[in-house]
């Protein structure tokens, strides 16, 4: 028996940045001026939400093909062969000669991390490149980081109700504002046609101005699907229509490494949904797939069906 029902036919499309991460991990991570230190551990790695997300649903049994840009660059090469190793079709990824592939670099201790990302070309992703055929034998379409998909965001809406028409179920993750402006005009717009919009607990604060996890339901726009909350370690809220809230509590790990968590909770719930889990026990399994990818460095290929069987086998029961 395995953890999820057999896959869907239909493919979930993945719309979104793309770039490496550079990991630098160690107990005592923060750089002083004039001083060299060492760590204990590092890694080249596949970054991005958006890719994060799209490794984890195909590890999860979801085909899956992805829609981006890079640079005609190692960085570029390199991020396309990983998604191809891990199970991605590539085939709608634009290499830009005149681009070079955006890299971040993440110093982590563990239980957090400190991300500083040259955009390259992290910000290029345009309507042009997505193929709307695409979404004739698709079942989903999501997309991560929208404070950095600087030419998407006049579009996303467009692209949802296209999504929507063709009977997709949607879902995004805003992912932190480096302006701290939030765009709340827009992304109150979008939200009437996203099916599950998955914002960490600090994102969706500042997004919807509210104080506290307890105001939030207030400060929700009437027009929107479901908003599911990352608390990290403190598990996962889901705030859904009709004023339903529903807790999820975490698993209990000692991380080795918190990057690509959230985007594997995303993997976790969407892959959930898409295979006709509660809403309940879709909020238990992306907990359980993000606490699972902080286990090893890199967010990319730490969660899938195997690895989760062996790190969470009650998970059977949910099939």
């Amino acid at each position: 028996m395995s953890l999820l029902p057999a896959a869907s036919s239909k493919k979930v499309i993945v719309i979104g940045e793309l770039n490496v991460d550079l990991i630098f991990a160690d107990s005592s991570i923060k750089p002083e001026p004039n001083r060299e230190k060492l760590v204990r551990d590092f890694r080249l790695a596949l970054g991005s939400s958006s890719a994060i997300a799209a490794a984890g649903l195909a590890g999860l049994g979801l085909e899956v093909s992805f829609v981006s840009i890079v640079g005609d660059d190692e960085f570029g090469r390199f991020c396309c062969g990983e998604l191809k190793r891990l199970g991605v079709d590539v085939t709608h990824v634009v290499v830009d000669l005149r681009a070079r592939t955006g890299v971040t670099l993440s110093l982590t201790d563990g239980s957090d991390r400190s991300l500083l990302t040259y955009m390259g070309s992290i910000g290029s992703v345009s309507p042009e490149i997505f193929p709307l055929e695409l979404l004739n034998d698709a079942s989903h379409l999501h997309f991560g980081s929208y404070y950095l998909q600087e030419q998407m965001q006049p579009h996303w809406l467009e692209l949802f109700k296209l999504a929507k028409a063709h009977g997709l179920t949607t879902s995004f993750d805003a992912g932190w504002d480096p302006a701290e402006a939030w765009d709340r005009e827009r992304l109150t717009s979008l939200l009437a046609y996203t099916d599950w919009f998955i914002p960490s607990e600090e994102e969706a604060l500042r997004i919807f101005e509210a104080g506290s996890l307890e105001e939030l339901p207030g400060r929700l726009p009437a027009d929107r699907g479901t908003v599911i909350v990352k608390c990290g370690a403190a598990g996962s809220v889901g705030l859904f229509e009709g004023g339903w809230v529903e807790f999820a509590d975490p698993f209990v790990v000692d991380p080795v490494d918190t990057t690509g968590a959230g985007d594997s909770f995303n993997a976790g719930f969407i892959a959930a949904k898409l295979r006709g889990l509660t809403d309940v026990d879709a909020l238990e399994y992306a907990n359980a797939c993000g606490a699972l990818s902080t286990l090893a460095i890199g967010g990319a290929g730490g969660v899938t069906l195997e690895g989760l069987a062996r790190f969470w086998p009650e998970g059977r029961r949910l099939a």
